[in-house]
């Protein structure tokens, strides 16, 4: 059947447990930090093995996203509902990016995980963090927005920006609809190719094992668990706001949208797992994509949605950049106004915006902010620096979950749900294979 073509559901076939994605990647990751643990040279050494399933991954993000958004819109009847979706998408991006930040403020001023360190600014060395902090400072409003328009069509492609990639899929995606009948030939080849590449994703991720295995291995061999212990504290802090946050406020969401956020979980259990082992939202982006169109979201709301979110609705990012500023504050002994705390508030909820779903993002997003807001020491970073890379992996986890959920509620509000599909899912925990493959139901739209 081809990409967008309607027709019968296929028959999911149980398959062994061994079989089963889910169960691999986590059995890499268990052996991966296990080597990485008793042989750190090793470890580090298979780092090659994750970055290549990344670039595999990277490869075919832009395509993917463009053909499912282009073929979306150009099917499309009325295209006043693509901006009605990327308003009512942007609404939700905006409320709860503030939720998660003012979360991450709250939980900071009650733990308090830093309080009690005494640490003079002074004695830190910063040179580990210089470059986070110049890749911050050349992230302007100014150079972002324009960042949005690629120079040519090629250079969204080729740069692998999601946010030009987008916009060029929008804007041609609107020229086809509007060609009518003449651009019938475009549509159905660019229906074609997408069956193809999201066959090509299917077969990618059966290597996410390996690339799960590497990069884990690599994690662990690298900074070790040992170093997470004298900030402990915070790491723990970190991980159990996230989950609270998972729980509780994306639960209730969840709920009001009709269905169990730990039904989704265990959906998208591969994809999480394979998150946790890359320490990168973006290696299951495609799969996500494909996840969220079998369990009955439409197309155009997916390919809006989904890639304008790893942008813009980190929840992750956002409980992390708060928690972390204020530990960097009371870990040097400064006392942080209401005033001052607000200001911080304002400048990460600006700041946050356009960071991207990779390692280090979240990084650089903070040091962006206290670059700005000058009460908090923008040296204390080298805090955190040994740390990052184990809250990166929650960061990654927190912000996939909080996209997939996002989707599921704009499609909600446009009431373009196929039922069928969603009760499968949600009510009947039919899942499915645990890959992405060709055929998802066409938008009716």
């Amino acid at each position: 059947m081809a990409f967008g073509e309607s027709g019968p559901a296929t028959p999911i076939k149980r398959t062994p447990f061994y079989a089963q994605l889910y169960v691999q990647v986590l059995t890499a990751i268990v052996a991966g930090g296990l080597i990485g643990h008793f042989a750190p040279e090793t470890g580090v050494a298979l780092k090659p093995l994750g970055d290549g399933f990344i670039r595999l991954v990277k490869m075919i993000i832009a395509p993917v996203i463009f053909l499912t958004i282009v073929t979306g819109i150009a099917g499309m009847r009325n295209l006043g509902s693509v901006g009605r979706v990327a308003g009512k998408a942007f609404a939700y991006f905006l409320f709860f990016s503030t939720i998660a930040l003012i979360v991450g403020l709250i939980v900071a001023n009650v733990v308090q995980p830093g309080a009690g360190m005494n640490i003079d600014p002074a004695t830190l060395e910063t040179g580990a963090v210089d470059d986070y902090v110049k890749k911050a400072k050349d992230q302007t409003i100014v150079s972002f927005l324009l960042g949005i328009i690629p120079e040519t069509v090629a250079g969204a492609f080729v740069d692998g920006n999601l946010l030009q990639v987008l916009f060029l899929a929008i804007s041609f995606g609107i020229a086809l609809s509007t060609a009518g009948e003449a651009a019938r030939p475009v549509v159905r080849l660019f229906e074609a190719l997408g069956a193809g590449f999201f066959r090509l994703v299917a077969i990618f991720m059966r290597a996410a094992p390996i690339g799960a295995f590497g990069a884990f291995a690599f994690t662990i061999g690298k900074y070790g668990i040992g170093s997470i212990a004298n900030l402990a504290a915070l790491v723990v802090t970190f991980y159990l706001t996230s989950l609270l946050f998972v729980i509780v406020v994306l639960g209730l969401v969840a709920r009001g949208a009709g269905f169990s956020i730990f039904t989704l979980i265990r959906y998208l259990k591969a994809e999480l797992l394979l998150v946790l082992g890359t320490s990168s939202s973006e290696s299951a982006l495609p799969s996500l994509m494909d996840k969220m169109e079998r369990a009955g979201c439409p197309r155009k709301i997916v390919g809006l949605v989904v890639p304008t979110g790893y942008s813009f609705n980190l929840d992750g990012t956002n409980i992390y950049m708060t928690l972390a500023a204020l530990f960097i504050a009371q870990a040097t002994g400064i006392t942080l106004s209401l005033g001052d705390q607000l200001l911080l508030l304002g400048v990460a909820m600006l700041s946050s915006k356009g960071a991207a779903g990779v390692t280090g993002a979240g990084f650089i997003t903070l040091a962006a902010t206290l670059s700005i807001v000058p009460s908090v020491p923008i040296a204390g970073m080298a805090l955190i620096l040994g740390i990052d890379r184990f809250m990166s992996e929650c960061r990654a986890l927190t912000n996939f979950i909080g996209n997939a959920v996002a989707t599921i509620v704009v499609s909600r509000w446009e009431k373009a749900i196929n039922e069928d599909q969603f009760a499968a899912v949600f009510t009947h925990h039919k899942f499915g294979p645990d890959t992405a493959l060709p055929g998802p139901e066409a938008d009716p739209d």
